[in-house]
């Protein structure tokens, strides 16, 4: 398995698509703040529109682009033409796979899809804190997101339609659309300038083969040399690269994903706390359950109750002190 999808498979990702816009007059549509680990999404289809956000206004869109509010800020698409009049609200239908707005007109339609990720753990997902306010990506002209732009094609067609099944296959496009859009991000990553985050340290190719490592086996006591050398870096250069690319440590990022994991293995009830603990590389059953409440603010048994019981609006505190490395906490 590659590394962008560990990391996805240690924070899982609900993908949901519900509604379809056609507007064939002026139209405006204000979108509220959306709760913790909701980050609503909207792919363009057809014709041109601007968004507002934050202090950010007139962000032109155009056929092909996704725009992803992962903080789930308020904002606002509405037509190029519109005046800032007020307009009347659209029509609603739902009768088909996915709920309609649209209204009557002359103009050239504009056809917008919208839905939501929701991330399980809700403020304890960190990919949430590691992307910026709004993600734009546009796939127009753009051949390495040849793969993204066909889904997007696809679910034009579905949504354009009335086939048998649907919204099965709705539901089965949006899923696949998150980890297409994970995987653009990354690869932009690579190729521009951008903040310390998992996905920079993700795109940092002569980092690949410790970040292998981790994830395939989080339980190991790894020190910096053995991830140096697998690097072909002195511990220096190193740990100066990882720093800088995931502003965190290598020991910091392991012990991310070591609990990253036991929050996922927490999902099964009836695996036992000192296999759980094993499996991402402790021994003793209290030095697994002191470190994870450092890490989520609560007990991993609490965590567990509250994860069957669909709470899970839990913070994840702060990252650990540098220096907090594996081996102390054991």
């Amino acid at each position: 398995m590659d590394n962008l999808s560990h990391l996805l498979a240690l924070y899982p990702v609900h993908s949901a698509l519900d509604t379809q816009c056609r507007f064939g007059s002026d139209w405006a549509i204000e979108h509220a703040v959306s709760a913790a680990g909701i980050a609503p999404y909207h792919l363009m289809m057809r014709g041109h529109a601007y968004l507002d956000i934050g202090e950010r206004s007139r962000i032109a869109l155009e056929p092909g682009d996704i725009v992803l509010f992962p903080s789930g800020q308020a904002h606002r698409l509405y037509s190029v033409s519109h005046s800032g009049a007020p307009v009347p609200p659209p029509i609603e239908e739902n009768d088909g796979p996915l709920r309609l707005l649209h209204n009557a007109g002359t103009a050239p339609e504009t056809g917008i899809l919208c839905g939501q990720f929701e991330f399980q753990r809700r403020g304890a997902n960190p990919l949430l804190g590691e992307l910026p306010d709004v993600v734009h990506i546009r796939t127009r002209e753009r051949g390495d997101l040849l793969m993204l732009r066909t889904l997007i094609d696809m679910l034009k067609l579905e949504t354009d339609g009335a086939r048998p099944a649907a919204s099965a296959v709705i539901s089965q496009l949006a899923s696949a659309l998150f980890a297409l859009l994970m995987r653009a991000w990354v690869e932009q990553a690579g190729q521009t300038e951008c903040r310390p985050s998992l996905f920079s340290l993700l795109s940092e190719r002569r980092l690949q083969p410790a970040l292998k490592a981790i994830f395939s086996a989080p339980e190991r006591p790894w020190q910096l040399a053995e991830l140096a050398a697998a690097c072909h870096m002195s511990r220096a250069t190193f740990a100066r690269v990882f720093q800088k690319r995931a502003n965190a440590t290598p020991a910091e990022f392991l012990l991310r994903m070591r609990m990253a994991k036991a929050a996922t293995l927490l999902a099964d009830p009836q695996l036992p706390m000192g296999d759980v603990a094993e499996q991402v590389g402790y021994q003793s059953e209290a030095a697994f359950n002191r470190v994870f409440k450092r890490h989520f603010g609560t007990g991993p048994g609490a965590y567990r109750r509250d994860a069957r019981g669909g709470g899970m609006a839990i913070d994840e505190r702060a990252s650990l002190a540098a220096g907090t490395a594996t081996q102390a906490s054991r």
